[in-house]
């Protein structure tokens, strides 16, 4: 039921277009789930066809993307920020936890943002710790772009390589989330090891 649903939206919304794109990738980048493998990779296959074109979709992908993740980051801001800073005690978390969270994200958060865009699942909810420890909206929006772009750009591709080919899609996209886990474990490994050695040497 929930696939017929999912399938009948993006059928839909792909009578729109290049809008159509723009609109679910802005759902799925925000607090609604939705795959965007279901999007860009039947977009990707109407680009091979020469029914769409390569660049219009990935921009419309990216805008897509960064219109969903500023809504989580400044509904995550304004909301619950406040939201916390006056129930968080019931649930045990204290202020001293939000200003952990802020010096944090001051830290680390575009390596987190970057490799968050990357992960299934956490996709769409590193915008909102961002939001809520208000990180620079300048480099939230750098690293949310080249995060979500280079996922766009994997998706796009596969479509156009492979077209209509249910099975080795899923086949390649298994992959390509494995290869995606496992190369943001190893990243997040690296950097906080080197921040680890400058800590020591200072």
């Amino acid at each position: 039921m929930i696939a017929e649903m999912a399938q009948w939206m993006v059928d839909t919304i792909f009578q729109f277009g290049y809008l159509g794109i723009f609109v679910l990738m802005a759902i799925e980048s925000s607090f609604i789930p939705f795959p965007s493998e279901v999007v860009l990779i039947p977009a990707g296959y109407l680009a091979s066809k020469g029914e769409m074109h390569l660049a219009m979709i990935f921009a419309m992908a990216l805008l897509g993307s960064l219109v969903g993740a500023f809504i989580n980051y400044f509904g995550a801001m304004l909301i619950g920020r406040k939201v916390l800073q006056r129930y968080g005690k019931y649930v045990l978390i204290k202020p001293e936890a939000l200003d952990k969270m802020d010096r944090y994200f001051a830290k680390h958060g575009h390596i987190s943002t970057f490799t968050g865009r990357l992960i299934p699942g956490i996709r769409q909810l590193i915008s909102i710790p961002a939001g809520m420890a208000r990180m620079d909206l300048k480099v939230f929006t750098f690293y949310t772009s080249l995060g979500a772009g280079l996922w766009a750009a994997v998706l796009i591709t596969l479509g156009y390589l492979i077209g209509d080919n249910e099975r080795l899609i899923k086949e390649y996209l298994t992959q390509i989330t494995i290869v995606a886990v496992v190369g943001v474990t190893a990243l997040l490994a690296f950097y906080f090891y080197r921040q680890s050695k400058s800590a020591s040497k200072e």
